[in-house]
């Protein structure tokens, strides 16, 4: 089934949501990879409030509360005005992300993680406790899905981190995933995993 989400998204909306439904993500969305996530953790969550990031941390509580991170660096450009462009907005790996994954979503209020490849049981189960899914965008379509970021709202920490690790603040529209991981517990990718495992194990009794 095709579902159709604004963002910011509803707690009901996340709970319809079963792994296998496509999903169109339209609303505002924020890019984080690696050193995005090890900040928010260092900076954020498992420390009293750093002074000098307290806006960021502010901006980031309103923009991520009911919303969306994507594991994603892109590759972007600067038009003549200034203006930023995505020209690739492929996703990224995110089992990187899985010893961050389940304290920023329960931090920020998370509705969704997008990238590529799923996640563990700490994200699972954060997922199932705070009401999230997991969506699997596709690998190797980054210039496809550049199409759907109509704008390049805002970017943080971009001289800190480099571009492929800031936070992209982008809005899209029509942006396709999968759910993969749903907020009932259920993970397409440790499905996958079981059932490889047991044929496997079939193969080599056989032989």
């Amino acid at each position: 089934m095709l579902y159709r989400l604004t963002i910011p998204i509803s707690e009901e909306a996340i709970t319809a949501l079963r792994v296998g439904d496509q999903v169109h993500l339209s609303g505002v969305i924020v890019t984080a990879r690696d050193a995005a996530h090890k900040l928010m953790i260092e900076k954020f969550i498992r420390v009293p409030q750093v002074v000098e990031l307290v806006d960021l941390h502010a901006r980031l509580k309103e923009l991520l509360a009911g919303g969306v991170i994507y594991h994603c660096g892109p590759v972007v450009r600067q038009d003549d005005q200034g203006r930023w462009h995505f020209v690739a907005a492929g996703p990224t790996t995110s089992i990187r992300e899985e010893p961050y994954e389940a304290e920023v979503i329960a931090h920020f209020g998370l509705r969704a993680v997008i990238g590529k490849g799923g996640m563990g049981p700490k994200t699972l189960q954060a997922c199932r406790d705070h009401k999230a899914v997991y969506l699997h965008a596709i690998g190797g379509a980054a210039s496809l899905i550049a199409n759907s970021v109509k704008e390049v709202v805002d970017v943080y920490q971009k001289d800190a981190l480099g571009v492929p690790e800031a936070f992209w603040v982008i809005r899209v529209e029509d942006f396709p995933a999968v759910v993969t991981m749903d907020s009932h517990g259920n993970s397409l990718h440790a499905q996958v995993k079981e059932r490889s495992t047991a044929a496997f194990k079939d193969l080599i009794s056989e032989g």
